[in-house]
């Protein structure tokens, strides 16, 4: 929990008693390589703090093609966002890529938490401006217009424990292309 909570602090001390609070409604627990945390067309209900693994967050296209949205590995927050705050079915399905340890917590139980403790408010602020806004704007620029190339090479330097980790096909789902096209791609580069 030590890691969970240090996390939480880059983006707001937390007092003892929300810290206290927060901890009554964290569960450990471990997805196998394969298992969904959140699968497609479920009302998702639960947030995973990634303390040791890799998830990813991928739909079904209309092609039939397995489409990755993103990943989440240590210390990231892996949850169906959107589909919780308009308490919907996801359109996405987050899936284990290796043995995956989380601290999990029900998202109305911390929305709940957070009206009772500002500092926890304030972390779910922070974390919301941080991820939704910040990080996600240049990559919604970058996948509508920048090269596959060079979507790689913004991947590896955000990401650069993960490019030995995946698959191959993988990381071409991710940005876009086929596994033939991400190979090209890495012969160039060398």
């Amino acid at each position: 929990m030590d890691i969970f909570f240090s996390k939480i602090n880059t983006y707001t001390k937390l007092s003892d008693e929300s810290r206290k609070a927060w901890e009554t409604i964290l569960v450990a627990k471990t997805y196998k390589r394969g298992e969904n945390f959140v699968s497609e067309g479920q009302a998702p209900k639960k947030v995973a703090f990634v303390e040791k693994g890799l998830f990813s967050q991928n739909y079904v296209s209309d092609k039939g093609e397995i489409v990755i949205k993103t990943f989440f590995p240590e210390q990231r927050f892996a949850a169906s966002v959107s589909a919780m705050l308009s308490n919907t079915p996801s359109l996405f399905t987050i899936t284990a890529l290796e043995d995956t340890n989380v601290l999990e917590y029900d998202f109305f139980a911390f929305k709940r938490l957070a009206t009772q403790h500002m500092d926890i408010a304030t972390f779910y602020m922070n974390y919301m401006e941080l991820h939704w806004i910040i990080e996600k704007e240049p990559l919604e620029i970058a996948l509508r217009h920048d090269p596959a190339g060079k979507r790689y090479e913004a991947f590896a330097e955000k990401y650069p424990g993960l490019v030995k980790r995946l698959k191959k096909h993988h990381i071409a789902s991710y940005l876009g292309i086929t596994p033939t096209q991400f190979s090209r791609i890495l012969f160039a580069n060398k």
